[in-house]
């Protein structure tokens, strides 16, 4: 019993030694570049086949085509990314016996390779366009292997065969210029036009099932509407996540549960109920229809968008792309910015209620202490001007600027912004008339600014701005005036304007009493005399001075102005004297 057992394993060694030298089954039909079994996608003819193509990995439809088909065409569709995709031809000397037993695992396709033949590679493709390969029949005994490969991430494509010379008819038709045209740029709009399709243009305006439609964004050109879609899909998924976070965080998460998911399924069933067999209602196209023009609006200023063009159509759910383009908005107009230089005296006017109701000026203080001062002064009173001072966006001083002057302390910064704004009409001088003096202004101020090296704030200012005289001392030649000064040493002058005998009766001195009437607009035949003046104690800062050569009887208007080193000089409020006619 053991030496027969031991002569079966011999026996068994030996076989296994000697088998490669025996013949083989169907050795013929069985050569060394066989396949390996795979699962078997056939590729049907006429009929619009959507395929998920994963990372790194060839997907492969096979076909054949019938006896007398003289050619074929295949539309290969990438949806987002560029794919590779080629199409090869596996052509046999004899076509397999259909008598054949074969096993029950070989696939139709590797029934094919299984005989002797050669494989020709007819066209290849890369890229995410959509093309399209057109070419004549090969033999009867040719089976067509078409690979597809996405090598960046997990996509989607759409594949289509159309059997014979002509147009298959499922996808629209594009023109020979597929650019997109960019007839107009504005602020908020833009228009485009392009080259109409020859789907559209040839069918009669009873059939509607091609359609244009125009998409914007401000990221990228989408070369299909699955491109599109995907995109769209990821803003709905990433809301969707955002309000499933605000759930999760609700104190009542059953009820808030509840809530939302009543809230989300009516308007659902509603947009379901009003379009149930549009397909492309989620594409927020900015224009369609069959015009090939388009205005793009309520965009935003000076931002950048793309623009894609689809001919769509309806009946067979397919579409194709136009070239797109891009555009870039206008800016929003801006109000020019202007320098002041140092100690520059400056009147700002606002002529017109409709238009130049803002203006902007920069100022940049000398010295490393970095300091200066803003004086203001408003030379109407029917409207108010707002004066904002800002620095590296943050605001420094926001003020109304009215009859009184206003000083604006600057400091820590190199660089000021001011910003003066109309306001809008004081109640009490609404319906009264622009002040002669200044043209018929509506609004004016006058602004200086100046770099205080050696201050620490605003200067002083008198404790009121009156001039006041003395009647015993009128006389038929002279008369005496006294106004309040201050603590520093400061330049006064002195200024007469004759009105004649009946100039005071006539209000001849009301065009000459406007605050912002300065020294810089009087003549020097008018000014009478200049003289520094200075007080340590406010209460007792007040100066006078005698102005004679004067004609009797006659009536004149004094102005005394305070002539500071930094700031707007100040004008005192005018007073009209007439001299003794008898003395």
């Amino acid at each position: 019993m053991a030496l027969g057992s031991l002569s079966w394993c011999l026996g068994a060694a030996l076989a296994l030694f000697c088998g490669t030298s025996w013949p083989q089954v169907h050795s013929s039909l069985a050569p060394e570049n066989e396949v390996p079994l795979r699962p078997t996608t056939w590729f049907p003819e006429g009929k619009i086949t959507s395929l998920t193509l994963p990372k790194g990995r060839t997907r492969r439809l096979y076909f054949t085509l019938k006896k007398k088909a003289p050619g074929m065409s295949v539309t290969v569709s990438p949806c987002d990314l560029p794919i590779e995709w080629s199409l090869s031809a596996r052509t046999l000397k004899d076509k397999p016996l259909k008598s054949l037993e074969w096993s029950s695992k070989k696939s139709t396709p590797e029934v094919w390779w299984q005989g002797p033949g050669s494989e020709e590679k007819m066209y290849s493709f890369t890229g995410s366009a959509v093309d399209t390969y057109k070419g004549p029949s090969k033999s009867h005994a040719t089976i067509y292997i078409l690979r597809l490969r996405s090598k960046q991430q997990n996509t989607r494509a759409t594949v289509y065969l159309h059997e014979g010379p002509g147009p298959s008819g499922a996808f629209p038709l594009l023109p020979a210029d597929r650019r997109v045209h960019t007839l107009g740029v504005g602020m908020t709009s833009v228009t485009l036009s392009w080259a109409p399709s020859a789907s559209i243009t040839s069918l009669p305006q009873s059939q509607k099932s091609y359609d244009y439609c125009v998409l914007a964004n401000s990221q990228k050109n989408y070369p299909s509407v699955c491109a599109a879609r995907e995109k769209i899909g990821k803003k709905n998924n990433q809301k969707e996540e955002k309000k499933e976070r605000r759930r999760r965080v609700t104190a009542w998460p059953i009820l808030k549960e509840w809530w939302w998911q009543q809230w989300d399924s009516y308007p659902e069933a509603q947009s379901a109920a009003s379009s149930p067999t549009d397909e492309y209602s989620d594409l927020q196209c900015v224009c369609q229809g069959t015009e090939s023009v388009c205005t793009v609006s309520e965009l935003l200023p000076e931002t950048q968008y793309y623009f894609d063009v689809f001919v769509i159509d309806r009946l067979n759910g397919t579409s194709m792309a136009y070239k797109g383009t891009f555009a870039r908005t206008h800016e929003e107009a801006r109000a020019a910015i202007v320098t002041l230089r140092e100690g520059e005296l400056r009147w700002v006017t606002f002529s017109d209620r409709g238009s130049n109701s803002e203006q902007f000026f920069t100022f940049r203080p000398r010295g490393i202490q970095q300091s200066g001062l803003l004086t203001l002064q408003s030379c109407s009173g029917v409207e108010k001007v707002k004066v904002t001072v800002s620095s590296k966006g943050q605001v420094l001083s926001s003020q109304a600027v009215e009859g009184d002057l206003a000083h604006i302390w600057l400091q820590g910064s190199p660089s000021y912004l001011i910003h003066l704004e109309r306001e809008g009409t004081t109640p009490s001088r609404m319906s009264d008339a622009a002040d002669p003096a200044l043209g018929g202004l509506r609004a004016s101020v006058k602004m200086q600014t100046s770099s205080a090296y050696h201050r620490r704030g605003v200067p002083s200012l008198p404790s009121t701005l009156q001039i006041k005289s003395f009647n015993r001392l009128r006389g038929c030649n002279s008369v005496t005036l006294a106004w309040m000064g201050t603590e520093e040493r400061s330049l006064y002058c002195v200024y007469r304007r004759k009105l004649g005998e009946h100039g005071a009766e006539a209000g001849g001195a009301s065009a000459l009493t406007s605050p912002c009437l300065g020294p810089e607009s009087r003549s020097d035949t008018e000014r009478v005399l200049c003289k520094y003046f200075q007080e340590l104690n406010p209460r007792r800062a007040v100066t006078t001075a005698v102005i004679g050569g004067l004609e009797p009887g006659m009536a004149y208007v004094f102005d005394v102005y305070l002539m500071r080193r930094w700031g707007i000089p100040i004008k005192y409020a005018s007073k009209m004297l007439k001299t003794r006619k008898e003395c």
